[in-house]
């Protein structure tokens, strides 16, 4: 185990690192920086005579890292980590933490020409292992890649989980539009403009999408038990379609789904989208 002092930490900050993790590998992964960043400035916000720590103010003691996962490639996936935050006065806060980096989901909207006010939610039904599913249906999702934007991200996923091309100005980023309407903005932290599904032990933030599109039944209704997904990448995914007004019922384990349902129930009925 090797250990090293965090840049640019004034207290330092200590951390220590698993035998397979490279100091480098670290500081580097996206995932790493983009927490590392928001909590570092969340903790400054403490400063103010207004917030709710400031007269004990907490502080990123030391980081000890116990375990990490690697993609293909090397390239770093998952690290499990362990954030040490106190204050003076001996109080400490919870800090296991699994990070993952952000993802992001669509929710896609399909009605027919011959009838515009129905509309068709495209769903994928696929293994989920760590669910322990193996027929997990919800909304198009992905991993963000190192690259890119979160619209192209978002782009690239559909073409590999439904077929479909779809232009990125086209495509609606409904968490970030709702965080712009939010008239409290509590917090004034820094946080991504998207939803963070599991916020009391991971890292992963999802904005999530809208596209709409006109097309004709028939197109719709071939796209019903379409199989996609990268295959050498080990996807394995069927298309099902599902009445927007259902989607509540039919994805009730999907944390993305619902959520999406609400973003663009509220967006609706203030005539955002």
């Amino acid at each position: 185990m090797s250990t090293f002092t965090l840049p640019n930490t004034n207290p330092s900050v200590s951390v220590s690192l698993t035998e397979d993790l490279a100091r480098d590998q670290l500081i580097e992964f996206p995932a790493f920086k983009t927490w590392l960043a928001a909590l570092q400035d969340s903790l400054s916000l403490q400063q103010q005579r207004d917030h709710v720590f400031h007269a004990s103010p907490f502080r990123l003691q030391k980081i000890k890292v116990q375990s990490c996962d690697f993609f293909g490639g090397g390239r770093l996936g998952f690290v499990k980590l362990k954030a040490e935050i106190s204050n003076r006065n001996g109080e400490t806060l919870p800090g296991s933490i699994f990070l993952r980096g952000g993802s992001v989901a669509m929710l896609l909207l399909l009605s027919p020409r011959d009838k515009t006010d129905e509309k068709y939610v495209v769903l994928t039904v696929q293994p989920r292992v760590p669910a322990g599913s193996l027929a997990f249906v919800e909304i198009p999702a992905g991993m963000l890649d190192d690259s890119g934007t979160f619209a192209g991200a978002a782009a690239k996923e559909l073409k590999e989980e439904t077929g479909l091309e779809i232009p990125q100005d086209e495509l609606i980023d409904m968490t970030a539009l709702a965080v712009q309407a939010d008239p409290t903005n509590i917090s004034k932290e820094k946080l991504q403009a998207a939803v963070y599904p599991s916020c009391g032990g991971s890292d992963e933030f999802i904005p999530i999408f809208l596209w709409q599109k006109e097309m004709e039944r028939k197109e719709i209704e071939e796209m019903r038990g379409r199989l996609t997904g990268l295959r050498d990448h080990g996807e394995k995914i069927t298309l099902q379609l599902c009445p927007l007004q259902d989607i509540w019922k039919v994805c009730s384990r999907d944390g993305k789904a619902l959520a999406a349902y609400a973003l663009y129930t509220g967006l609706r009925n203030e005539g955002k989208v």
